[in-house]
């Protein structure tokens, strides 16, 4: 028999309680017997119980709809941030490697090219930039499911608990590596440790989990796409999935409605993000990002990351008793500003790409190409890799290493000017290098040494 409860909800008479199980009971079956003491005892008041959650949007086809976007947008998102990893050629040198103990998580890196010229402004912009769009499209799914996250009992078998923690991973990996990027983005390390440590392990956990939830759900997912948005199965029903209230609230919009005002909301995020990947007019637009403010006028009116005072450059470190010390094959060339602005001057259009997400358009830079300076130590065109050292003191990134192909390539340049004029302080006066489709952090400023070919 059944009757109303106090809301007006049916409900069933409880079952008897399970007995307990003897002492010599399997922990399987000491499972069994706790679930059926739980379902026995019935939830308790608050979220547990299903008449809590009465929303009438919910259900497996607007589930459904917001899983398959982040199924598209989540493999975008993962595939750009491999790519990204990779452009720091990770397994070059330690110097370049800022998640040490990477293992077999490093199995498909490779050489990362120098063309197209703009390939990490591209692969960055669109990483940073769809992490953000992606936001209120995670939240909604969020939304969608919280009923399940309070389901009764809380774990029915061993199976049901693995399940469980699965999603514990997915959920939880989810929100760790969405938050560490956006502050990445702002620049606000407020976390504990390491930006590329943390986001680089939390990206794996999230992205196993994700993997496994996907394998699952899927088929799940696209027979509720098909039914239509029309179609809300019965709340008991297998159907359901838990996600359909016994007791809906009037609705106050549709279900499209609810789709439409995630997008509007993933849209307005774009607007405002995109131009400072975009760069040039559009960075004005980019009001969430901590690079939108105007950089200045001039030659060397671009944005940059660091100061040279926030990085600790001294008036002395890049005055005239700066030099630049080449070496390679057993040999060492000194040399001063001048002395490189006499040698031959080459010039490429080349934009700087952060990993934050931010870029410049092309600059027009002209300096000596790194081969040139590998062939006063009688390098020649085979040019091998190079130790790039700054004369800033500590930091991530004070010095790199350079594949051979960065460095062969003849729009790789020691920049001396930039749009005709000389560099300034911040933008790595006297002398920095320029790399095509590098991270900008391997744009190395105040360059005061070369080691070519050696172990680094």
């Amino acid at each position: 028999m059944s009757r109303l409860d106090a809301n007006g909800g049916e409900r069933h008479r409880p079952p008897a309680p399970a007995p307990e199980p003897p002492p010599t009971a399997s922990a399987a079956e000491r499972v069994r017997a706790a679930v059926g003491r739980a379902r026995a005892a019935g939830p308790p008041p608050g979220p547990t119980r299903p008449g809590f959650w009465r929303s009438p949007l919910r259900g497996p086809w607007l589930t459904a709809v917001f899983g398959l976007v982040l199924l598209a947008g989540v493999t975008v998102l993962f595939v750009t941030g491999l790519l990204s990893y990779a452009a720091y050629n990770p397994d070059l040198a330690p110097r370049n490697d800022q998640t040490p103990d990477k293992g077999w998580l490093g199995f498909y890196l490779f050489t990362w090219p120098t063309s197209p010229y703009w390939l990490y402004r591209l692969t960055q912009g669109v990483h940073t930039v769809l992490g953000v769009v992606l936001v209120p499209v995670l939240l909604a799914k969020l939304w969608s499911v919280i009923p399940k996250l309070f389901e009764w009992p809380p774990v029915r078998s061993i199976s049901h608990g693995l399940e469980r923690l699965s999603l514990l991973l997915l959920v939880g990996g989810a929100g760790f590596t969405f938050v560490t990027g956006i502050l990445n983005i702002q620049l606000d390390y407020i976390f504990p440790g390491s930006f590329y440590v943390l986001h680089f392990y939390g990206a794996w956990v999230f992205i196993g989990a994700f993997v496994l939830h996907v394998t699952f759900r899927l088929p799940r997912a696209v027979r509720a796409v098909r039914a239509g948005r029309g179609h809300q199965p019965d709340s008991g029903s297998a159907e359901a999935a838990g996600l359909v209230s016994p007791r809906p609230a009037p609705a106050t919009i549709s279900r499209r409605g609810a789709l439409a005002m995630v997008g509007a909301g993933s849209f307005a995020l774009l607007v405002v993000t995109a131009g400072q990947s975009i760069g040039g007019w559009w960075r004005q637009t980019a009001l969430l990002a901590p690079h939108g403010r105007d950089p200045g006028k001039g030659p060397n009116g671009f944005q940059i990351n660091k100061t040279a005072a926030s990085s600790g450059i001294r008036p002395s470190d890049i005055g005239p008793a700066w030099r630049l010390t080449v070496r390679g094959a057993g040999r060492q060339e000194v040399l001063t500003r001048q002395m490189l602005l006499a040698m031959p001057q080459r010039q490429a259009a080349l934009p700087i790409a952060c990993v934050e997400g931010w870029s410049t358009p092309d600059q027009q830079w002209s300096g000596v190409r790194l081969t040139d300076l590998a062939a006063l130590v009688g390098l020649g065109t085979d040019t091998p890799q190079v130790l790039v050292e700054s004369v800033q003191r500590g930091g991530s990134f004070s010095s790199v290493v350079l594949a051979p192909n960065q460095a062969r390539d003849e729009r790789s340049l020691l920049a001396l000017h930039v749009n005709g004029a000389d560099l300034s302080p911040d933008h790595g006066y006297p002398a920095r290098v320029i790399i095509p489709a590098a991270p900008g952090v391997h744009n190395t400023k105040w360059v005061t040494r070369l080691t070519f070919g050696e172990p680094v």
